[in-house]
Parts: C-alpha cells; sequence; structure tokens
C-alpha cells in the first residue's frame, strides 16, 4: 500500500474506534504505533513514537494548560457562577426575559474562566437553571440558556482550546488567545440580544416583567471584583508582553487561589479537592495531546495534508469553499465528540490546507472554535446541551426545541466573523506594539 493509502486507512479506524467509545487519546496513539509501523520497520517507528511521545509532555508551551484549568477549578470552588447571576439579574432581572439574559452573560464569564463549556454548563444546570424554572420560565428554555451561555466561554481566554491549537500549529499562543477576545464578546452580546426577541414572540417562554424593586446585592458584588483584577493581570500582561503565557497562567492560577481564600472558600479539603481535580482534568487534556501529537506525526509520514493540499489545487472552486467545509466538519464532529478531541484530530488535517490558502492561522484557530462550539449545541445530540440536559433531569427535546433561535444566532455570529476577520485579528496585530 502507498503512504496515502495507510493514512486513508488510520483516519478511518480512528474514527471507528471512536464510535465505539475508546477514549481519543488512546485511539490516536494506538492508530498512530500501527501505521507508523506500517510506514516503517516497526522497532525505529515505535522507539520514534515514545520519544515524541516524552517530548510533548516536555513541553513548556504546555505548561499553562494545568495552571489555566487550576485558575479555573479555583473560582469554581469560590461559587463565581452563582455570585455571577446575581448580581447580573439585579440590573436586569426585572426585564421580561432578563433572567435568561443574566443567565447568558454569567454563562459567559464563568465559561470563559473555567476553561471547560462542559464543566461551565454543568454548574448553570444546577445553579440558575433550577432559579429560573422557579420565575415560571419555560423549563426547557432555563436549560437550552445554560448551555448556550456555557458554551461561548470556550472561545473567551483562558481558553484551554485556543492555547492547544497554537501548540499544534506553533502559533504564537498569546496571539491565539488574545484573538478570541472581541468574536467571544460579539457572538455573547447577540445571544443577550437574541433574548427579547425570542421572548417577544414566543410569550410563554418567560413571565411577565415585574416592577418590584430588590436591594442592591451588595454581598455579591464583593464575590465578583477578582474577575477584572485577575483577567487584567492575566491577559494584559500577555497583550503587553510583560509576561509570557506560562507566567500569565501561574499568576492567574495564584491569584484565583487567593482570592477563594478571602472568599472563606478554601478550606484544607478544599484545597486537596482542587489539586486533585486540576491533576485530573490536565492528564486528560496532555493524553489527548500527546496522541494527538504522535497522530499528526503519522500523518504528516503518510503525506495526508500534501496529498490534500494538492488535491484542493487542483480543484476549480474558490479557497472560501474549503475552509466552510472543513468548519462544517468541524461543527458535525462537535455533535459528537468532545470539543478538545474533535480539534486535536483536525487541526494536524485542516490547518496546512487553510494556510496553503492564503488564510490566517490565527483566524482559522477562531474560526475553528467558533464552529466547534456551534456544534456542541446543535441539535439533535450537541454534547453540551446533552449535559445540561441530563444534570437537570429535563427532556432534550424540550431543550433543543427551545434553543434552536439562539444556535441561529451562533450562526449568525459565526458568519460575521468569517466575513471580517479584522473581528479576530484587532487585539492580536496590536500586541507588542
Amino acid at each position: 500500500m502507498t503512504p496515502v493509502e495507510i493514512g486513508v486507512i488510520g483516519i478511518i479506524a480512528l474514527f471507528a474506534l471512536l464510535a465505539i467509545r475508546v477514549p481519543a487519546g488512546i485511539a490516536m496513539i494506538v492508530v498512530a504505533a500501527i501505521g507508523n509501523s506500517m510506514l516503517s520497520s516497526a522497532g525505529p517507528a515505535l522507539l520514534k513514537m515514545g520519544s515524541d511521545l516524552i517530548r510533548t509532555t516536555q513541553s513548556q508551551t504546555l505548561s499553562v494548560v494545568p495552571l489555566f484549568v487550576l485558575m479555573g477549578i479555583f473560582l469554581a470552588k469560590a461559587d463565581l457562577g452563582v455570585h455571577l447571576f446575581d448580581l447580573l439579574n439585579y440590573f436586569v432581572g426585572r426585564r421580561k426575559g432578563g433572567m435568561a439574559t443574566a443567565t447568558i452573560g454569567a454563562g459567559i464569564l464563568f465559561g470563559s474562566v473555567s476553561g471547560s463549556c462542559i464543566a461551565a454548563s454543568t454548574t448553570l444546570a444546577s445553579a440558575c437553571a433550577p432559579e429560573m424554572r422557579r420565575h415560571n420560565y419555560e423549563e426547557g428554555f432555563s436549560v437550552g440558556i445554560c448551555a448556550v451561555g456555557a458554551c461561548v466561554g470556550m472561545v473567551i481566554p483562558p481558553s484551554s482550546a485556543l492555547v492547544v491549537y497554537g501548540f499544534l500549529t506553533e502559533e504564537s499562543i498569546g496571539q491565539v488567545l488574545m484573538g478570541g477576545i472581541i468574536p467571544g464578546l460579539l457572538t455573547g452580546s447577540l445571544l443577550m440580544l437574541t433574548v427579547p426577541i425570542v421572548v417577544r414572540l414566543r410569550p410563554n417562554m418567560a413571565p411577565k416583567a415585574t416592577l418590584e424593586k430588590t436591594p442592591f446585592p451588595w454581598k455579591t458584588l464583593k464575590a465578583v471584583w477578582g474577575i477584572p483584577v485577575i483577567f487584567l493581570a492575566v491577559f494584559g500582561g500577555i497583550y503587553l508582553g510583560w509576561a509570557t503565557t506560562t507566567e500569565a497562567g501561574a499568576i492567574g492560577a495564584f491569584s484565583s487561589m487567593v482570592f477563594a481564600l478571602l472568599m472563606r472558600k478554601l478550606s484544607l479539603k478544599v484545597f486537596i479537592n482542587t489539586l486533585t481535580e486540576a491533576a485530573k482534568v490536565s492528564a486528560m487534556v496532555f493524553f489527548m495531546i500527546m496522541g494527538g501529537n504522535v497522530f499528526g506525526v503519522f500523518l504528516q509520514r503518510s503525506l495526508i495534508p500534501m496529498a490534500l493540499t494538492e488535491f484542493v489545487a487542483t480543484l476549480d472552486v474558490a479557497p472560501v469553499f474549503m475552509i466552510l467545509f472543513f468548519l462544517l466538519v468541524y461543527t458535525v464532529l462537535g455533535l459528537f465528540m468532545d470539543e478538545m478531541a474533535t480539534l486535536i484530530i483536525m487541526t494536524p488535517i485542516a490547518y496546512p490546507i487553510a494556510i496553503s490558502l492564503g488564510y490566517n492561522g490565527i483566524w482559522f484557530g477562531v474560526m475553528s472554535i467558533m464552529m466547534l462550539l456551534t456544534g456542541t449545541v446543535s441539535p439533535p445530540v450537541g454534547i453540551v446541551t446533552m449535559v445540561s440536559s441530563a444534570v437537570s433531569k429535563v427532556s432534550s427535546t424540550k431543550v433543543f426545541a427551545s434553543q434552536w433561535p439562539f444556535w441561529l444566532t451562533l450562526i449568525v455570529s459565526c458568519i460575521i466573523i468569517a466575513s471580517f476577520p479584522g473581528i479576530s485579528m484587532l487585539i492580536p496585530s496590536m500586541m507588542y506594539s
């Protein structure tokens, strides 16, 4: 067999293993081991793969991942998601649909600092959705809002997905992270603007506006001061070039620990549980990165990226259609797979073609994450929506039926960001200047 044929068989085998629920990291390592052995003698191939795995774990670039994970868990232990919801609900909660708007805002902010859309959606579905239902919001609508708000945090730093994308493509991780800020805020704003439209067209989704005044939540305000302080300390340092991404991650982890201590939420038991949870999450991410790295090497040795690039060059179609095809693949895979696994599998295939077609790598990374987050809430099996449905014990059919207007908003946001690449490149282009 030719190297390309072996590569194609390897890709098919990978998705077959994923279909029978083999963990993504293990599936990629197994396929890479067998594929590399078929491309050359088994001994040298396996020896080279072993050294690649070790070298991946020793990469200083990836040290930012456990730091960002630790930062997010510290803030989650401080009940930040609930406090954000309470604060935002004071300002907009009395309007019709206001509590839904507050939930989206809290989901975006909490999803960004937690680094995981599934973790954020789980928190919101267990904390905010019951509160909305208590105020007579339709149950599917309340859960769907939690899922949509949480997934937007995937593109706003500190996004572990963007860090991994930067590592896999060797793009500047600092610039990739900064590239997600404006698209994430734009998407979140459009989602919040969608709420009043939905409740106007479908009044049964939300209760009537209330004129009842509530006291200002000073206690809650004291509990969310850490967000702007930590965000500016971490990403201001990256933007100005005063700190590397690893140093910024260390600042974020330490300052979030101090924040949790000041909020009196960090007992010794909670501290130990936080470290344990961060270690488990980081190990899972690293395992997928290791698998993705050796799988990417296998693809390069099989000449799949080169063959695809040459094939695309022979097609008589505009480059934008090829990029659109890959982005749709991201969305479809996001229906069934964890966002990190999808990103790690697809990036070695799609990134070289995007670059060969003249597209900016940072913009393509942001668009990849945007399409992934759209897939995670797409009917009928979007993984984040399904998790939120399971946590809140509300039928997924009801959730998807109430959620589709916000799914359309995500699509509109993706079209805007794709049509105007400057939205993603504005902050990265000004860095270090």
